[in-house]
């Protein structure tokens, strides 16, 4: 894989490029800033910015506008910031407009095809394909479980994408004797070359016994299947080593500013665990 090729692709697929991650959002240019806006279920935030032509004040006006136009609807949003993205003082800038960074998180890409992980799962667990509002009550018990907070938002957004554009999404839920524990989700993007993971978690009592990997490896052959070159994720540092093991190389680094209540169990932008 050609790291900086492949970064460059990425910045402008699923960044200058985005797309609405569903219905009732919208992604618009505006200046320097490509954002997403949507309902208060839906992803709200900045995905793409070019500050870099710009002096401190102009920095400072351009995060002002946005505060604006999130707050004008009473919306909590993101700014979301890479590690590679200009200028090097905007962390330091968003927190003094009164952003809070989230954890940093690393970008890792797989090739699909060449992701070396067979789906292997602990006895007495199978796979469910989420298709309906039951196994979207699946999905958001196991979030709440895993990561603790109200993850009702996740079901919505999901519940949107299942009804509206169902080959965009793809959900599972690995059940033991009926008990859901773990979930994750895979957005397909048409047009582009990247399939996202999102929303892996694992019930505590579950951890460390190779469902991550498998879910993993699931949505990994989906991607593959319907004809995606890769996979990415915003990996915490729980994750990373398991990603490393698996092919996956680290493109940059992604940290979520958030403007507003924060809410528990949240995850990332179209293709935000």
């Amino acid at each position: 894989m050609d790291h900086d090729a492949t970064l460059a692709t990425y910045d402008r697929q699923m960044r200058r490029e985005a797309r609405p991650d569903g219905p009732g959002t919208r992604v618009e240019r505006v200046g320097p800033v490509v954002r997403q806006t949507g309902p208060e279920h839906a992803w709200n935030g900045v995905l793409w910015s070019a500050l870099d032509g710009l002096d401190g004040a102009g920095v400072d006006a351009v995060v002002a506008e946005q505060i604006r136009h999130y707050t004008a609807s009473g919306s909590t949003f993101e700014w979301k910031a890479y590690g590679h993205d200009a200028p090097a003082d905007l962390p330091e800038r968003l927190r003094a407009a009164g952003f809070v960074p989230d954890e940093e998180e690393a970008v890792m890409v797989a090739e699909a095809t060449r992701l070396s992980a067979d789906v292997v799962l602990p006895d007495g667990v199978e796979l469910v394909s989420v298709t309906d509002e039951a196994g979207v009550r699946l999905v958001t018990e196991v979030h709440d479980r895993a990561f603790g907070g109200d993850s009702s938002h996740i079901g919505r957004q999901l519940l949107d994408r299942l009804a509206a554009e169902p080959d965009t999404v793809a959900a599972v839920v690995a059940t033991a004797g009926g008990e859901p524990v773990s979930a994750a989700r895979l957005e397909l993007i048409p047009g582009t070359d990247f399939a996202g993971l999102w929303g892996g978690g694992t019930v505590e009592a579950w951890r460390g016994r190779g469902l991550y990997r498998a879910l993993v490896a699931h949505r990994t052959r989906i991607a593959a299947a319907r004809g995606y070159r890769f996979v990415h994720v915003d990996a915490a540092p729980m994750s990373r080593p398991i990603l490393r093991r698996l092919g996956f190389t680290a493109l940059t680094t992604t940290t979520p500013y958030v403007y507003g209540p924060r809410t528990p169990g949240g995850d990332g932008p179209p293709g935000p665990p």
